[in-house]
């Protein structure tokens, strides 16, 4: 009778052991599916979204670099868009990020889209990358108005 309830004792333990460790390996598998169909998962906003560029975004993004580094497609369409370099600081300095269209997780720099007014009304989304070498100006966006531009 004893065997009888060593067995079963030892046989329920094994059963419960087994039972919490297949709901533990289907947990991270279930993990590692929504791991693979979301490649990019970007960290939530501040708490407390910053209007313009309070010290919460400023622990995101320099907000005053050493050197501004402007691409050929970024010049381009500020020319097209009439914006210019103290419009675009402008911006870096007090802009609000823009979580949805930003790629802090971007590769080979991460990506940061902020917003605001220019000083003379324009409306504008400004995507800049922070590297090893300056900040980097990707691109710059009108929200407001759709400029003719034949940049590539």
């Amino acid at each position: 009778m004893k065997q009888l309830i060593s067995r079963i004792l030892i046989f329920s333990l094994v059963v419960l052991v087994s039972c919490m460790e297949n709901t533990g390996g289907q947990e991270g598998r279930q993990q590692q599916k929504s791991n693979k169909k979301n490649h990019y998962n970007p960290p939530p906003p501040p708490s407390t979204a910053p209007d313009n560029g309070s010290a919460a975004s400023d622990e995101v993004i320099d907000r005053h670099p050493g050197k501004l580094i402007y691409t050929k497609h970024a010049r381009c369409r500020m020319d097209c868009r009439h914006i210019d370099e103290s419009e675009v600081e402008e911006i870096l300095a007090n802009g609000r990020i823009n979580y949805r269209k930003s790629e802090p997780a971007g590769r080979p720099d991460p990506k940061y889209a902020l917003e605001g007014n220019t000083r003379d009304g324009q409306q504008v989304r400004i995507i800049f990358a922070p590297a090893k070498r300056g900040m980097v100006v990707i691109t710059v966006i009108d929200l407001g108005n759709e400029w003719s531009c034949n940049c590539k």
